[in-house]
């Protein structure tokens, strides 16, 4: 006697049946989650190639310029004399 008896892989077979087989709702619900997993992996593998060409590109950057301050003039204060 086995790990599993007939009766577990005909359950197993049903089970298989219900979600892959046939055209009914759920079956294509799989279908597309599959899809939709297999579009998500390669959008990740693309990201990382990506991020990869980013860090190069900043790799060679140079450094921006350091931004001047520009200098206002003061005023000069004026003494009032004041008369007695």
């Amino acid at each position: 006697m086995g790990a599993f008896s007939i009766w577990h892989w005909i359950i197993v077979l049903i089970v298989v049946l219900i979600l892959f087989g046939g055209k009914g709702k759920l079956s294509s619900i799989m279908g597309d989650f599959g899809k939709g997993l297999k579009n998500f992996k390669d959008q990740v593998k693309s990201n990382k190639e990506n991020d990869e060409e980013i860090e190069v590109i900043a790799e060679t950057k140079t450094k921006p310029k350091k931004k001047t301050v520009k200098k206002t003039a003061k005023k000069k204060k004026q003494t009032v004399k004041k008369k007695s």
